[in-house]
């Protein structure tokens, strides 16, 4: 493979994290409007958000099987098509003020974007392997940036009173032709992990035995619901719980990602520097500073540092997971799928979770599991590591 191809690749895929970041934030920095609109509590907002894990749990068994037969170029545009339907679900839904139209259109949105995330995730892994240097975070930084994007253009949408309906018309066809087009970049099949092979459907079979991936996916999910948590609540646990207007909220969202976004940007150089392990545990360490801060501060200043700062913390746990489960190249693609799916298992327990929290105890309280999840991704960390096999089997990551 020639470095002009190689390069070529390396935009495409970020530009797919761009792109699958932007849409969905475009989405939850407007919780609070879905809210409104369909005159939901706490708790409802909880239950409405388990229609997106639903959609995520019927895809997460498949998603590898469909990344190996499929390749990562077919799936991402699966995904994204997936993706669109759900958006356009979801408007039709709140213009109806149906909360079981809106609910559908979580689900297939779900479906849509856990399939595209694993499959990005794997072909980011083989970029990553191709060149020969570290690659993840700033893909990840990539998707952050799109997150960036779509919170402010939910805070300009909300500032100015455009409906949600509307915002999602615009994200629909961006967040469609988008990957139409990056995926035709996208690496051309390696033969010896060719997608639908044989070999390959053991190896994504026999990556759910290994412990050592299986820890990692621990340590993955538990960072992911530090992310998950704050791109589900962070504007409403601002709106609610300290009392400020939804542009506020929209904006305490965006100082979140915008935090998150810069981690990425600047992790590579951190992580050869300490190493994954040390990077982890000051990670997990901001983010247990970052979210108490929100849900204890009181002035507002000190509640967007704290989301601030919440974003740091949650910034490397995904990409430095992918980057381990990507080791050795060989057992690359179905260890990333393995990990990146059981990963999407936080939006799973994530947002009821804190939903049945927040009814009883107050939005910001129901916070408190972030606590709990960056402590269990620290613990896990230590599954990041080398092996002495993988570090004989080729260049990775990290």
């Amino acid at each position: 493979m020639n470095g002009t191809q190689a390069q070529l690749a390396k935009r495409a895929v970020a530009a797919v994290f761009l792109l699958n970041g932007l849409g969905f934030a475009a989405l939850f920095a407007r919780v609070p409007a879905v809210r409104d609109r369909l005159d939901l509590s706490v708790a409802g907002v909880g239950l409405l958000l388990l229609a997106l894990s639903a959609g995520t749990l019927t895809a997460l068994p498949l998603s590898g099987a469909v990344v190996h037969r499929w390749g990562p170029a077919r799936s991402v545009l699966a995904g994204a098509v997936l993706a669109a339907v759900g958006f356009s679900a979801i408007g039709a839904g709140l213009e109806l003020g149906s909360s079981a139209v809106v609910a559908a259109g979580l689900a297939v949105y779900g479906v849509g974007t856990s399939t595209w995330d694993v499959a990005m995730n794997v072909e980011g892994a083989e970029v990553e392997r191709r060149v020969g240097h570290t690659l993840m975070p700033r893909l990840h930084a990539a998707y952050s940036i799109g997150t960036v994007g779509g919170a402010l253009l939910g805070a300009a949408a909300a500032r100015y009173g455009v409906p949600l309906p509307i915002e999602l018309a615009l994200v629909v066809p961006i967040c469609l032709f988008g990957p139409m087009i990056a995926v035709r970049r996208f690496l051309p099949a390696d033969p010896e992990t060719a997608p639908g092979a044989g070999s390959d459907v053991r190896r994504a079979a026999g990556a759910w035995a290994e412990p050592r991936t299986l820890l990692i996916g621990l340590m993955v999910c538990s960072f992911a619901l530090v992310e998950g948590v704050a791109n589900d609540w962070m504007a409403l646990a601002i709106v609610d719980g300290h009392d400020q207007s939804q542009t506020v909220g929209a904006l305490g969202y965006g100082a979140f990602v915008t935090a998150m976004t810069l981690g990425r940007l600047l992790g590579g150089s951190v992580l050869d520097r300490l190493g994954r392990i040390r990077v982890l545990q000051a990670t997990g360490a901001l983010a247990v500073l970052g979210a108490g801060t929100v849900i204890v501060a009181g002035p507002l200043p000190l509640v967007l540092a704290g989301a601030a700062v919440w974003g740091v913390g949650a910034s490397l746990g995904f990409p430095v997971g992918m980057s381990a489960a990507a080791d050795d190249p060989g057992r690359a693609p179905a260890r990333v799928a393995v990990v990146g799916s059981i990963g999407y298992t936080a939006f799973l327990a994530g947002p009821p979770l804190v939903g049945f929290l927040a009814e009883g105890f107050g939005v910001l309280r129901g916070l408190t599991v972030v606590l709990v999840a960056a402590v269990v991704g620290v613990s896990a960390a230590t599954a990041t590591r080398r092996t002495p096999q993988d570090a004989s089997a080729g260049q990775g990551a990290g």
